[in-house]
């Protein structure tokens, strides 16, 4: 690890101001950039730690959605989040108990691993990303793998999910990391269905709108079964073909909608 030096805001505009810094670099929880750091893959001169933040902490609830703060970790939010239950058990459901008490919503959202779990949630629940400068919707949030819409020194100050009728989160785990080989994450509202793939796809988190399509129309395990996901723009390794991963899709989205009935 190269040296560098940390700077421990405890406001959001204290923080923006110093990532205004070249060198600097925000720290969410570290799950994923101390292992970088540890590696030698990154070597910022500055770290901006986040967690320090009161404006980033809490869960709230108002009007049919749960506001979350972009601070707040994983633990935090399977047990805070309860008023939406599927949400508090995905995050209890990331990685293990050390990374559930440093790793952040916010952190991950911002590096947007292709496998993380929060984008299957943020995208099919159609979350609002709030940050220090604006509000960005999640359809607009996701652009690829490790890509997101923020710009350099833009932070994630919180993130409100609307609350489904019903949810629900199939994730196939990868043994090896704890992230999901591919995860469907189904979200059911007055107005429709929405599906979230994670895990698959080369590009990252993505909707799988015949899906939605369908199962807006009848929501029934059978209402998938004229379906398949192409293999194109799947990932492939040593872990799982493309086809192998675009199969697990329909199957985890059937398995959503039945533990859902």
């Amino acid at each position: 690890m190269y040296a560098f030096e940390i700077e421990r805001p405890t406001t959001v505009a204290q923080a923006v101001e110093a990532l205004k810094n070249e060198v600097a670099q925000e720290l969410g929880g570290g799950q994923t950039l101390i292992p970088t750091l540890k590696q030698r893959l990154a070597a910022p001169e500055v770290l901006v730690s986040l967690s320090g933040i009161a404006e980033m902490q809490g869960i709230s609830v108002s009007e049919g959605t749960i506001l979350i703060g972009g601070g707040v970790t994983h633990d935090d939010v399977a047990i805070g989040a309860m008023a939406y239950p599927t949400l508090a058990a995905l995050a209890g459901g990331i990685g293990d108990p050390a990374v559930r008490n440093r790793g952040t919503l916010g952190g991950s959202l911002a590096n947007n691993d292709p496998s993380a779990c929060y984008p299957a949630a943020a995208l099919a629940s159609g979350a609002t990303i709030t940050t220090n400068a604006r509000e960005i919707q999640a359809d607009d949030y996701f652009q690829g793998m490790f890509e997101t819409a923020l710009d350099d020194g833009e932070i994630v100050v919180a993130v409100s999910f609307p609350i489904p009728e019903g949810a629900s989160y199939q994730k196939f785990v990868q043994p090896a990391s704890r992230f999901a080989l591919v995860g469907v994450f189904v979200a059911k509202y007055a107005d429709g269905v929405r599906v979230a793939v994670t895990g698959a796809a080369e590009e990252g988190v993505f909707r799988w709108r015949e899906a939605e399509a369908a199962l807006s129309a009848d929501f029934s395990a059978a209402a998938l079964e004229g379906l398949s996901h192409p293999a194109e723009g799947m990932i492939g390794d040593m872990h799982g073909s493309a086809e192998y991963r675009a199969h697990l899709i329909k199957v985890l989205a059937s398995r959503a909608v039945v533990d859902m009935a």
